[in-house]
């Protein structure tokens, strides 16, 4: 054990430098032309409707409640500069939003297939309301997962009834798709593309659930014997586990090439267990996803049939066995095609300074090990809000500042054109606005402005097109600095930043 202690600590101190150069002042980042640029960085949290562990708080709240609550998160993650929200909208084979495909969600209404009255769209209002605060929304799919042992009466909408020949029963109370079954490819593959073009998403994620944990079933084997057999009768030859992976990865080879067919500007992003297999790295232990989820999350990374990866690797840095920032570089050395590689964290549930200190470390390693795509996806949302010191410590640290989500080259390398700025100088203050020729091809702003020598920026959402700021501040040692610049830059939906065009203020 002892030779992993020296590597500990020098991610310990890769964490301690950074976050001197990132929280000490709000000042943007000077790139090697002098030229200001604004950070880049995930900060997502998940929303999970399972269980109502996050939204809506309780089955069957009244539209205006439902609305009121996921006002308060996403207005949390906009207070606090996040960047992106993922939301749970198919929980167990079926819909928080308008489907033809899927029933309405119990979690939603308390009856799964009962629509909100009066009938609105719950996330038709997440997007406007994400994007109209500068926030990315993913919506998070189950794949397979067809009844949740808190899910409700199961309808005779459900697929446990619709199609029992593509479902099985867990002994812990889920019922399971079959994941070798190809009408059930054909499902989750029609639900993603349907969510794709109807609506004006940002990503499509994944989490863990592939073929079910082992506790779901009592430990014994997952109940497709049927299945296995007919594969065997029709001259197979894939062992049973090998013949198991093999479904979960045509899905997600299937799905991500249909859905960059479909808009090749949604991201699709997986959440896998965060060790792939014991002993990767040499050090690490614990749960084999490979040999019992069936999911082989190397192959997809190493493939690109992703764009952002989010391990989650849950553990504490000093876990040595299952330690953070030894699991997230193996996962980085496996990222040969430079996918963002953005971990998912697990946010601990206490205010102790101890439990802030690792929410904080975790994000400053993840930030100093991948500087070229930073940043870490929050498990969950709920820890994030009721943390009051958590809150202030990522105001006062890594999140000071506001950030955006960093570029995906592969999907799109195009940046948008330059937006036209002005402004309007008085004596108090310094009136700047713009406009675009090409708006629809703008998902944020940037205004770039400079007091004496320092540059600094602020990210603004799609809709606003002004800003007002002092025409000068008292420095440190009390004198009076003019603002003398000022940019206007313009960012599209995968993170392509305009070019920096200085306006000189007289």
């Amino acid at each position: 054990m002892k030779k992993y202690i020296p590597l500990f600590y020098t991610f310990i101190f890769l964490a301690f430098l950074l976050s001197a150069c990132s929280t000490s002042k709000k000042i943007a980042p000077i790139s090697l032309n002098n030229t200001p640029k604004a950070m880049q960085e995930f900060r997502a949290a998940w929303v999970a409707t399972v269980d109502n562990i996050n939204w809506p708080s309780k089955p069957g709240l009244t539209n205006e409640q439902q609305q009121k609550e996921a006002i308060a998160l996403l207005d949390f993650l906009q207070k606090h500069n996040f960047n992106a929200v993922i939301l749970q909208v198919r929980p167990q084979a079926d819909a928080l939003y308008k489907s033809d495909l899927e029933p309405w969600s119990y979690y939603l209404t308390g009856e799964q297939g009962k629509a909100p009255n009066p009938l609105y769209d719950p996330l038709e209002f997440w997007i406007k309301e994400a994007h109209d605060r500068g926030l990315e929304l993913h919506v998070w799919l189950n794949p397979y997962r067809a009844y949740h042992p808190k899910g409700g009466n199961i309808s005779d909408q459900s697929i446990v009834k619709t199609n029992p020949n593509l479902v099985l029963y867990l002994k812990q109370g889920y019922w399971w798709m079959d994941p070798s079954q190809k009408e059930v490819q054909d499902i989750t593959t029609n639900v993603v593309i349907d969510l794709v073009k109807r609506y004006d998403i940002d990503g499509v994620h994944f989490d863990d659930y592939f073929y079910p944990y082992p506790e779901y079933n009592l430990k014994e084997d997952f109940p497709d014997s049927t299945s296995w057999s007919a594969y065997q009768k029709s001259g197979g030859k894939l062992s049973k586990s090998d013949w198991r992976r093999k479904s979960v990865n045509d899905l997600i080879e299937r799905i991500y090439h249909e859905m960059k067919a479909t808009k090749p500007y949604v991201k699709f992003g997986i959440s896998p267990f965060g060790i792939w297999r014991p002993g990767y790295p040499e050090s690490i232990s614990g749960f084999d996803q490979y040999e019992t989820l069936y999911a082989d999350a190397k192959l997809w990374l190493n493939k690109g049939w992703i764009d952002y990866f989010s391990p989650q690797i849950y553990w504490p840095i000093k876990r040595y066995a299952q330690s953070f920032p030894v699991l997230l570089g193996w996962w980085q050395s496996e990222n040969t095609l430079q996918r963002h590689l953005w971990p998912g964290i697990s946010v601990g549930r206490d205010t102790s300074t101890k439990t802030v200190d690792e929410t904080i470390n975790q994000i400053m390693i993840a930030r100093g090990m991948l500087p070229k795509s930073k940043g870490v996806l929050h498990w969950s949302i709920s820890s994030d809000v009721k943390n009051t010191n958590l809150a202030k410590a990522l105001d006062d640290g890594p999140y000071k500042q506001g950030a955006l989500v960093p570029a995906s080259p592969w999907l799109d390398n195009i940046a948008p054109e330059n937006p036209l700025a002005s402004f309007n100088k008085t004596q108090d203050s310094l009136q700047i606005t713009w406009s675009h020729n090409n708006e629809a091809d703008v998902f944020r702003w940037v205004v770039y402005y400079k007091y004496g020598n320092t540059w600094n920026y602020k990210i603004l959402n799609r809709n606003e097109r002004m800003l007002q700021l002092k025409s000068s501040i008292l420095g440190s040692d009390k004198t009076i600095i003019a603002i003398n610049a000022i940019a206007v830059t313009a960012v599209d939906r995968t993170g392509n930043e305009s070019n920096f065009k200085e306006i000189i203020v007289k």
